[in-house]
């Protein structure tokens, strides 16, 4: 059985049995292979079919042939999506191991296709944990249309299996319930500290006004005619943090200053950014940790809007922009799990063209 089929074989078909017509499990393949094909919508991926209906019955029954593009809009509108996530969670573990202090990154992501100005409706948001050494999406929820990021997160957690892992989040998620949820989940925490959290932040300041740092570490990069430089600083000794034993095993605070010279221009600016974390990692690890945060937005989040075209996508009904968000990232996981050296536009260009590379992509 294949990963595809073993992950989600217990996803529910929430339709009546006279009325189906295709496999539930047809209709997800189908259109999975036209995500990965280059397809961004129900009808690109229903033509992609039908042009490849003979390669796809020697995988499927199709007992009644292709469906349509409109069969396919209406399953992924009534589809369960909370199902559809725990099964997209089980498929990215079969499809790679974490390993013991890999960065774990959680962050947002709007689907900018999904709002509809007519009806007043927001688009959605989805929360999702990047695998930073992996190049994976490990898992996403969506967030509630009357809440926010904050109540998603733990959500997400309860998902993951990231025993070992250290993750990282940016400053709407510097709070003490989720901290406590990422230690009880036997990981580690690295939370950027803005003012939503006023009192420590000002405390940490104060930390590294009053105190010398206990480990610091500098990078200096060249490129583009820019020169980076980034300082990390950690302060293990906590006496200025008049509420560490509010946050899970508070062990460390991090302060992370990163300058940057413009050589044509001679012109200079300076960032500062505060962290809080529950180990002592030395300055160079934390330093590493921070700047990994980063591949979501540009390893995921970029790939998604440029390659997938996503913020042009205009599923809005009911449950169709959370669930055809899960096929594209099926897609865009598969193919970063293919190793050859080709950007991603490519690898779906030539799984459009070649059968055998879709179907090394697919693993089967």
């Amino acid at each position: 059985m294949t990963i595809l089929a073993s992950s989600f074989s217990e996803l529910s078909d929430f339709r009546i049995e006279r009325s189906k017509l295709h496999d539930l499990k047809d209709i997800l393949f189908i259109c999975i292979c036209g995500s990965i094909c280059g397809e961004d919508d129900y009808v690109g991926i229903w033509m992609w079919a039908c042009d490849n209906e003979a390669w796809l019955r020697r995988h499927l029954e199709l007992k009644n042939g292709i469906p349509s593009h409109d069969t396919l809009m209406r399953v992924f509108r009534h589809l369960d999506y909370e199902e559809f996530s725990k099964c997209f969670v089980d498929f990215t573990s079969r499809l790679c191991e974490l390993t013991s202090g890999e960065v774990v990154s959680i962050d947002g992501k709007c689907l900018c296709g999904s709002e509809d100005r007519r009806l007043g409706k927001k688009g959605i948001y989805m929360v999702g944990a990047w695998a930073e050494q992996n190049e994976l999406l490990l898992g996403q929820v969506k967030v509630d249309e009357k809440s926010n990021e904050i109540t998603a997160i733990p959500k997400l957690l309860d998902l993951l299996c990231i025993q070992g892992c250290t993750i990282t989040i940016d400053a709407m998620g510097c709070q003490k319930e989720i901290a406590k949820a990422i230690v009880e989940k036997e990981a580690n925490y690295v939370l950027a500290v803005k003012q939503n959290q006023k009192n420590l932040h000002e405390q940490i300041m104060r930390s590294f006004h009053s105190e010398k740092a206990g480990d610091s570490f500098t990078t200096t990069e060249k490129n583009h005619g820019r020169i980076e430089v980034r300082t990390c600083e950690v302060i293990t000794d906590l006496k200025w943090i008049e509420e560490k034993m509010d946050w899970a095993n508070l062990n460390s605070i991090v302060k992370v200053t990163a300058s940057r010279t413009i050589v044509s221009e001679n012109k200079q600016s300076e960032e500062v950014r505060y962290f809080i974390c529950n180990q002592a990692f030395s300055a160079q690890k934390m330093l590493h940790a921070v700047r990994s945060h980063w591949g979501i937005e540009n390893k995921l989040h970029w790939s998604l809007d440029v390659t997938f075209n996503e913020d042009n996508n205009r599923n809005r009904k009911d449950f169709a922009p959370a669930n055809f968000s899960f096929v594209q990232r099926i897609a865009l996981n598969l193919l970063k799990k293919e190793t050859s050296k080709i950007s991603l536009k490519h690898k779906r260009n030539r799984a459009n063209r070649n059968n055998e590379f879709l179907q090394k992509i697919l693993r089967i």
